[in-house]
């Protein structure tokens, strides 16, 4: 059962998160805190001990003090500073520069895609769902679908996962 949860809650979490973003530009907080939840409850299965736990927070701190930042400055939805703070928690002090540069690298093509879908798709008003329906005026993408992708792609390097193997 303990395997079950450890495979399916986090990445079901990030892909219910990105979907919802992708629909309507909003992350509910009750993602982010599930994920911390379930982190408090998982940690010690996957064998994690305090100073290891110390160091998944301070990343997720990290995340959240630098994406407040881009918050302040009008960047990142406040949505999106919590659920990438929640992943950060996750994957800990050590995946945290491939998170950051898979994040971004995520997030520049999602921009690219989105410029180029937009500008097809604005003759079908049919395919003009979720955010896409909004892009030209608003010009905001939803960066949770980023978040999700490269926490997706890192979290078999966790020690969750790896302490299923």
């Amino acid at each position: 059962m303990l395997e079950a949860v450890t495979m399916v809650v986090f990445p079901l979490l990030l892909a219910y998160a990105a979907a919802t973003d992708f629909l309507t530009m909003t992350i509910a907080n009750r993602v982010s805190l599930l994920l911390i939840a379930f982190f408090a409850i998982l940690a010690p299965f996957a064998g994690l001990g305090l100073a290891a736990v110390g160091w998944h927070l301070a990343a997720g701190l990290a995340v959240f003090a630098v994406g407040y930042i881009c918050f302040a400055l009008g960047w990142m939805g406040g949505g999106d500073v919590k659920f990438g703070a929640a992943i950060a928690l996750w994957l800990g002090w050590g995946q945290l520069m491939d998170f950051a540069l898979l994040f971004s690298v995520f997030g520049g093509l999602l921009t690219v895609l989105t410029l180029v879908v937009s500008r097809l798709i604005r003759p079908l008003p049919l395919l003009q769902v979720g955010f896409l329906a909004e892009f030209p005026e608003k010009r905001t993408v939803p960066y949770g679908i980023a978040l999700a992708a490269a926490g997706l792609f890192l979290y078999p390097g966790t020690p969750f996962v790896r302490a299923l193997l």
